[in-house]
């Protein structure tokens, strides 16, 4: 089980966020050949934020496979990697569209709910995956523009696509967060980053709260080191890319598909007694 996916990286950089997935090296595992579908979502329409690559992609090719239709949600610089997506939820015989929005900007957050809702015929799931990091080095290097394009992206637009997205959401639907463990081990060079984590610990909880007379679940799943694009353009010293996932107790960073199976657990009828939940995804990292 530790050795089917790789321990070691070759070091590597990519200039800006997004991360794209095409210069990735090894080329991250998103499920394409070993997600099998069960059914177990049949019927639900799903939007994914930062669906093209990544975590987001694992969702919602798993998602598709498992018989939902997907909406998702990218960066216009990201197209390539949504196209991709896009085939891998068509492929499954699901109904998939794709929109290129700017989720800093609110407008973008409500036509993203709105016109999932009109794409796909309504909105079962909300998965609040988009997110923004930068390795900061300590305290002075955090920029203003830099943490508020963290907390827009992290926390502000997760904000607004819940507020847009609950009128819409039936009793069993579903909203699901990818928090981290840097929300309950923090790291001194993504202290913004890991102060959004954090809080949206709070917002699971505070939402699911609310949200639980009407039937709607809140939760989260927290992943540790998985391999994705947002790793090597969060600007890491080589040093720290090399031994990337070394700190868990499998030696090794996880992958996307990895992830998918707790996103999964948490949109189907397997969990519908289950909200307020935070799933640590991390390798044996401990998410308190």
């Amino acid at each position: 089980m530790t050795e089917q996916h790789p321990t070691d990286f070759p070091v590597q950089q990519q200039p800006s966020q997004p991360g794209l997935t095409a210069p990735m090296d090894p080329a991250p595992d998103h499920g394409e050949t070993s997600w099998i579908g069960r059914g177990r979502l049949v019927g639900r329409r799903a939007l994914i934020t930062g669906g093209d690559s990544g975590i987001g992609r694992a969702v919602a090719i798993a998602y598709a496979r498992e018989g939902a239709d997907v909406a998702i949600v990218h960066l216009p610089e990201e197209a390539e990697d949504a196209a991709a997506t896009l085939a891998q939820i068509e492929d499954a015989g699901q109904t998939g569209v794709a929109f290129a929005l700017d989720l800093r900007d609110e407008q973008a957050c409500i036509d993203a709910v709105a016109q999932t809702v009109d794409a796909l015929g309504g909105l079962d799931v909300l998965v609040s995956n988009a997110g923004h990091q930068r390795e900061r080095g300590g305290i002075e290097g955090v920029t203003w523009e830099g943490a508020q394009r963290v907390f827009t992206t992290n926390l502000t637009a997760m904000l607004v696509l819940a507020r847009e997205a609950v009128p819409h959401l039936p009793s069993g639907g579903s909203i699901i967060v990818t928090s981290s463990v840097q929300s309950a081990d923090p790291s001194a060079g993504l202290i913004d980053y890991a102060m959004t984590k954090s809080a949206q610990r709070a917002f699971v909880e505070a939402l699911a709260e609310e949200l639980g007379p009407r039937g709607i679940r809140v939760n989260a799943v927290a992943p540790g080191p998985i391999w994705t694009p947002l790793i090597p353009a969060t600007g890491f010293p080589d040093e720290k890319m090399a031994e990337f996932g070394h700190d868990t107790p499998f030696g090794r960073a996880g992958q996307p598909s990895e992830l998918a199976g707790a996103y999964v657990y948490l949109a189907s009828e397997e969990a519908t007694y289950t909200s307020a939940a935070v799933i640590g995804v991390t390798g044996g990292r401990p998410v308190p």
